[in-house]
């Protein structure tokens, strides 16, 4: 028997599709067509935007706000107490179009950029402007969004 957890407090659009085993706390509010992959942690009170993919093994905590047409990779960590353990939380902000990729972490308080991408792996510990490609440990960033696309366009005409 598969089993989810969804709050009855929960907001859920319309064509939401979430898959086995995932978790959707009090007060998340979750846009139309957004697809949650299996094992997914949204804690409460997250906001998340129309459109958005979460993979699977992701954990989106308190105060997070996610925006539209957003990718979240398999097992990116959001986190949101920068002096852990302290009551006093901040979420992280992952503004329209951007793109998290596989394992990254990001520090509580940081805001991701429109349009920008966090490479796999990468620990964000601050801002991400829009546009910007970012990646490492700690992330810094490495090209544009623009050059991003360029070489996303090449890898599929190859």
């Amino acid at each position: 028997m598969v089993t989810n957890f969804i709050s009855e407090k929960a907001k859920i659009g319309q064509n939401v599709q979430i898959w086995h085993f995932s978790y959707v706390g009090d007060d998340v509010e979750i846009g139309d067509n957004v697809k949650i992959g299996s094992l997914v942690h949204i804690d409460y009170n997250v906001k998340i935007g129309e459109n958005t993919k979460i993979e699977g093994q992701a954990y989106i905590p308190p105060l997070s706000r996610i925006g539209k047409n957003v990718f979240i990779g398999p097992a990116v960590i959001l986190t949101n107490d920068p002096y852990p353990m302290c009551n006093k939380m901040i979420g992280v902000t992952i503004e329209d179009n951007a793109i998290i990729n596989a394992r990254a972490v990001i520090k509580a308080g940081v805001t991701i950029g429109k349009n920008s991408v966090v490479g796999m792996g990468a620990i964000v510990t601050r801002d991400v402007p829009e546009n910007s490609v970012v990646i490492g440990s700690p992330a810094t960033i490495r090209y544009t969004r623009e050059e991003y696309n360029k070489k996303q366009r090449a890898w599929k005409e190859s």
